[in-house]
């Protein structure tokens, strides 16, 4: 193999057009080996993939499909994937060779045939393809069915209401029962990549075609059991037995070496779990779901960084999971530093009081390492921790001081930074340490360190003696600050001033920063705090110290939690870009279609509370349901009666997933009017309402269709704690 690829490597050489149809039309002649052309077709197939434009050679080209050697059909198939959408007036020249190649008896040229025809997303091709696709969907050879399966998706993405109108849906559902496990991965592949598209057709599964998929799993190669381990997100639990059922046939794949499905594995036992009942099953699948993710840290630093960012996610929603592996975390030597900085944010997030003074001596380590990004995270990772964990909190102060010992300046302005969030944790416990700080004063050069130093000069302004001094030194280049010191600086002198009121010292450096503030700053936040300062002490200087010196609340390391839903709705994206970026697709991928938990019977009732809803605004406005095991059953027509009552769509779609009939549900949503009836009120029938002319009625469509922008109402019964969440 490796010689004749060298052989090969002299083909991808610079050739003319008028070379390469000169050796075609020769070839011609004397070419009864077909030798001549295959080399010819080599080097126009190498230039093609060189970035050359072989468009013109088209007509010469597709001379040699009728040749019956695969070789060349093969290279012939690929010069028309690459320009037959560019030259749609000749194309109709090779669909007779189309669809006498479809009728062949070598099922590797039947399926050669529709995969080309369905990479050309023209007309007339698609036109020519359609009979002879759904002949393929039922061929007696499997390589034909599973080649004729994806080819669906191709066409579905060309023209997706025709697609649905000829059957081709109902043909792949079809599919799912096939003998052949590569036929039935490829069906569930086209099915999903269908059902991901917001104007697709809704994707589910029942019970007896989840079980179905799960036999054959275990034939399937490593990326069908990916398609077919996704496809299962697509399966609602109505009863906790189902989704216990069904997690233990899947927890087996746990144990596969490629990373892709062990990850796709965790993603649907974590998706199950939010159905499940049994709590002692659920931890028992938490202490499964460890050792294979540690496992994933021995890979190539790619696959760990994968695995860092998915686990980063799962610990925050199932922590038991890898509570006691934290040491698995510690970083390396030779570790990028990508993936020491993703270790180091798990190592913070599984630190409890059992393994913090492991974590913190880690820490301490990292902090003398050479990379700067690497010390500055560490630093603050043990102020985090401090905060997080009480009783390792001393410890973490006596290492914070002696980095301070240390007088290097990115790590003291880290140190002092954390030491603010310390004192707002602990106030009243760890005040003897500012002098240390304060001795630091001059290493101070980055916005946030100077803020937080400011803050803690203001704070504890009575406690130290020349606290207007070490502001009057750090006022000095006041106009010259960021917004974020401007800012502390104003509120430490007048806390300044409240605390030290009789110090002539302290009123002239009040007044200086009011001064300036009020008159010589543009910044409006600024200049309005200056305002509201200034007269508060004007006016009753007693109310400005209650109000400036008032109790603040201690600081909790519950912002460091991803809010419940957003994370119960990310960990269906375990294993994809989403859970790396750990945001939705949908928001960085265009027409991606986002994912929810649905609510069900035995839905749990912590995810019910904080159960998000998605929307599909691009849908059709029809609702296409499949119903039956086969071809065998006809699909079930809508009743008079739905259409007379007006049933709305989730009605239908709840009973027909009621229906045990019903193996498999594909459905549309009604985009057009399904939420008509929800903060937009339809019109009384009193009668017109005469209104004065309003000059601006006509600009409501001056920013095209970006309706979903529109402030929406919140649903009054969807979360109990909505109103709370938006105020924290």
């Amino acid at each position: 193999m490796s010689t004749q690829q060298g052989q090969d490597a002299k083909f991808f050489q610079r050739g003319k057009i008028e070379e390469f149809r000169a050796e075609l039309q020769a070839a011609e002649a004397k070419d009864k080996k077909f030798q001549k052309r295959k080399t010819v077709l080599k080097k126009i197939v190498a230039n093609i993939t060189m970035g050359n434009d072989m468009s013109p050679l088209f007509h010469d080209v597709i001379q040699c499909i009728g040749t019956p050697l695969l070789e060349i059909k093969k290279m012939v198939y690929l010069f028309l994937v690459s320009y037959g959408r560019s030259k749609p007036d000749q194309i109709h020249l090779v669909i007779p060779s189309f669809l006498q190649d479809c009728n062949d008896r070598n099922p590797l040229i039947r399926a050669l045939a529709i995969r080309t025809m369905s990479y050309i997303p023209i007309p007339v091709v698609t036109e020519a393809l359609t009979d002879q696709l759904r002949h393929c969907l039922k061929d007696r050879d499997p390589y034909v069915r599973k080649t004729a399966a994806i080819c669906v998706a191709k066409v579905y993405t060309a023209d997706p209401r025709k697609a649905e109108r000829k059957g081709f849906v109902e043909l792949l559902r079809d599919m799912l029962i096939d003998e052949n496990a590569t036929v039935v991965s490829n069906a569930v592949a086209a099915l999903s990549e269908i059902g991901d598209r917001q104007d697709g057709v809704i994707f589910k599964l029942n019970l007896t075609i989840a079980n179905k998929l799960l036999s054959a799993l275990g034939e399937s190669s490593e990326w069908g059991q990916i398609y077919i381990l996704d496809s299962l997100l697509r399966y609602v639990p109505e009863q906790h037995a189902d989704a216990e059922m069904m997690a233990e046939r899947v927890i087996v794949q746990l144990q596969h070496a490629n990373s892709a499905v062990v990850l796709t594995t965790i993603k649907v036992l974590l998706y199950l779990m939010n159905y499940m009942g049994d709590r002692r099953l659920i931890d028992y699948i938490c202490r499964k779901m460890g050792p294979p993710l540690v496992t994933l840290l021995s890979s190539g630093p790619e696959v760990q960084y994968v695995a860092l960012r998915n686990i980063l996610l799962i610990i925050q929603r199932r922590p038991t999971v890898l509570k006691n592996d934290v040491k698995a975390f510690f970083c390396k030597y030779n570790d990028p530093i990508y993936v020491k900085l993703a270790k180091l944010e798990i190592m913070y997030r599984l630190a409890r009081e059992e393994n913090a003074r492991e974590v913190l001596a880690e820490l301490e380590e990292y902090a003398s390492e050479v990379d700067v990004d690497f010390v500055r995270k560490a630093v603050r990772s043990i102020g985090r921790l401090a905060i997080k964990v009480e009783p390792a909190a001393d410890k973490c102060i006596e290492s914070l001081l002696k980095l301070i010992e240390t007088k290097v300046t990115y790590v003291v302005q880290e140190a002092v930074i954390v030491t603010k969030d310390i004192f707002r944790r602990y106030p009243g416990k760890y005040e003897g340490i500012i002098p240390k700080i304060c001795e630091n004063l001059d290493a101070l050069d980055e916005p946030e360190a100077k803020a937080a130093m400011v803050w803690i000069l203001g704070q504890f302004a009575d406690k130290i003696d020349n606290a207007e001094e070490l502001l009057d030194d750090l006022v000095y280049s006041f106009l010259d600050e960021p917004a974020e010191v401007q800012l502390a600086h104003l509120t430490a002198v007048v806390k300044l001033f409240i605390y030290k009121s009789q110090s002539e010292v302290t009123k002239a450096l009040v007044h200086k920063v009011l001064k300036w503030a009020t008159e010589d700053i543009d910044n409006p936040d600024l200049r309005d705090r200056g305002f509201m300062y200034w007269r508060m002490l004007a006016m009753n200087p007693a109310v400005a110290a209650e109000i400036v010196l008032a109790e603040k609340p201690a600081i909790t390391t519950d912002s460091d939690r991803m809010d419940r839903g957003a994370l119960d709705q990310l960990l269906l994206h375990t294993g994809t870009l989403g859970s790396i970026y750990h945001k939705n697709p949908e928001t960085f991928i265009r027409n991606a279609a986002g994912r929810a938990l649905i609510d069900s019977p035995a839905l749990n009732a912590n995810s019910r509370a904080v159960l998000l809803s998605l929307a599909r605004p691009l849908l059709p406005p029809m609702a296409i349901s499949v119903s039956g095991p086969g071809p065998v059953e006809p699909t079930r027509p809508p009743q008079p009666s739905e259409a007379a009552n007006n049933v709305p769509l989730p009605t239908i779609m709840e009973s027909s997933r009621s229906d045990e009939r019903d193996l498999l549900d594909v459905e549309g949503d009604d985009g057009a009017g399904g939420d008509s009836g929800e903060g937009y009120p339809e019109g009384d029938d009193d009668g017109p309402v005469t209104k004065a002319a309003d000059p601006y009625a006509s600009l409501g469509g001056a920013f095209g269709g970006y309706v979903t922008d529109l402030p929406q109402p919140v649903a009054g019964g969807s979360r109990g704690g909505d109103l709370d969440d938006l105020l924290l």
